[in-house]
C-alpha cells in the first residue's frame, strides 16, 4: 500500500479506505487506486486481513456437486462473480456431494472463519442451514425461499406462477391429462411448483398428478428411464412439466422411447436458464429462468447482509413468462 500511496501521489490511509471501498472515497480516486494496485500486482494478505479486521472480503456461493447437463450453474457463479467485480468482495464457491449433510460446509465456513457471507441454493422449507445461520446471525442471502423468508435476503423464481403458466398453457393446447416431474418435494419451490399447477387444475375438468418414482434430481439414465416406464402404462398421459432443462432433456428421450412424438401426441413444459430446449426439440414449450439477474441480486444482497445487517433484508421475486 505504500507503493500505491507513493505512485498514486495518495496518503496510504486514503489508499487504503480506496482498496477497501470505503463510501467516503471519491469513484475517481478508487479507479485510480486499483488501477495501480492492478499494475504492480497487489494482493491483500487475508489472513492479515482477518487477523486486523475480522473480516475476509470473501462472499461463499455454497454448491451441491451434482451432475448439472445445463449451465445453470455456469450462470449462477458467473453472474455473482461479474457482480463482485468492482467491489472489496471475492467469491469462492463450496462443494458438498449429493451424498452428504448440506449443513457440512456451512458448518466448516462458520468455524474456519473463511468467508463473511453465504449464498445458498436449493432450499428446503424447513431449511436447517437457514435456521443455524439466522440463529448465529451470520450474513447470507437464498437463491429460494424457505419458510423464514421474511427474515432473510433472497431471489426466487416464482415457481408458483410457473405452475400456473404450465398447466394453463398445457389444458389451452388441448392436453387433458397432466403429470409433473418434480424436484424433490422438501425443497420449497418443489412446493410452489405443485400448488400453483393445483390451483389451476381445480378449477378444470383435466387430471393432474406427479411422476411417481424420480424426481428432477435423479441421474439423467434414471429420468430416460423412468418416464419410459411412466408412459408406457399410462396412455392417457398428455402433457409433462419439468422444472428445467436437464429433466426436460431427458423426459423428451424418455418419452420417445416410449413412442411418443413431442409436439403432437404428447407436450412438455419446461424451465431453462439459457435458451437452449427448442434447439433441442422445437416443440418444447419454454419458461425463461433469468439466472444471471439472480446472481448479481444475490451478490448485492449478501453484501448489504455484511455490512447493513440492520436494514431490511433484500428480497425479489420473478414471475414466470412464456419465452
Amino acid at each position: 500500500m505504500r507503493t500505491i500511496a507513493e505512485l498514486s501521489g495518495l496518503a496510504v490511509p486514503t489508499v487504503s479506505r480506496a482498496l477497501n471501498d470505503a463510501p467516503d472515497i471519491g469513484t475517481a480516486t478508487k479507479e485510480k487506486v486499483r488501477a495501480i494496485a492492478a499494475q504492480i500486482g497487489y494482493i491483500p494478505n487475508r489472513a492479515g486481513l482477518r487477523l486486523r479486521t475480522g473480516k475476509t472480503n470473501v462472499i461463499s456461493l455454497v454448491l451441491c456437486s451434482d451432475h448439472e447437463v445445463t449451465d445453470h450453474t455456469g450462470q449462477l457463479v458467473s453472474s455473482i462473480a461479474h457482480a463482485l467485480r468492482d467491489t472489496r468482495y471475492h467469491l469462492i464457491v463450496t462443494p458438498y456431494f449429493p451424498d452428504e449433510d448440506p449443513m457440512q460446509p456451512v458448518r466448516y465456513i462458520l468455524e474456519t472463519g473463511s468467508a463473511d457471507a453465504l449464498i445458498l441454493n436449493r432450499i428446503e422449507v424447513d431449511d436447517p442451514r437457514v435456521a443455524h445461520l439466522l440463529e448465529r446471525k451470520f450474513p447470507f442471502a437464498t437463491y429460494g425461499r424457505s419458510k423464514w423468508r421474511d427474515l432473510h435476503p433472497y431471489f426466487d423464481f416464482d415457481n408458483t406462477s410457473f405452475g400456473h403458466l404450465a398447466v394453463e398453457d398445457l389444458i389451452g393446447s388441448g392436453r387433458k391429462n397432466i403429470a409433473m416431474l418434480t424436484p424433490p418435494l422438501n425443497q420449497n419451490y418443489a412446493q410452489d411448483m405443485l400448488k400453483g399447477a393445483r390451483e389451476v387444475i381445480s378449477r378444470t375438468d383435466a387430471s393432474f398428478e406427479v411422476v411417481p418414482g424420480i424426481t428432477s434430481d435423479v441421474i439423467g439414465e434414471d429420468i430416460k428411464q423412468g418416464i419410459a416406464a411412466f408412459l408406457q402404462n399410462r396412455a392417457d398421459i398428455d402433457g409433462i412439466i419439468a422444472p428445467s432443462s436437464t429433466s426436460a432433456i431427458f423426459a423428451s428421450v424418455g418419452a420417445e422411447r416410449a413412442g411418443r412424438v413431442i409436439g403432437k401426441d404428447l407436450d412438455i413444459f419446461a424451465k431453462e436458464a439459457v435458451p437452449f430446449l427448442q434447439h433441442f426439440r422445437e416443440a418444447i414449450k419454454v419458461v425463461r429462468e433469468d439466472v444471471q439477474n439472480a446472481g448479481a441480486f444475490l451478490a448485492m444482497a449478501a453484501i448489504q447482509a455484511i455490512e447493513s445487517p440492520d436494514k431490511k433484508p433484500r428480497q425479489s421475486l420473478i414471475s414466470a413468462r412464456l419465452s
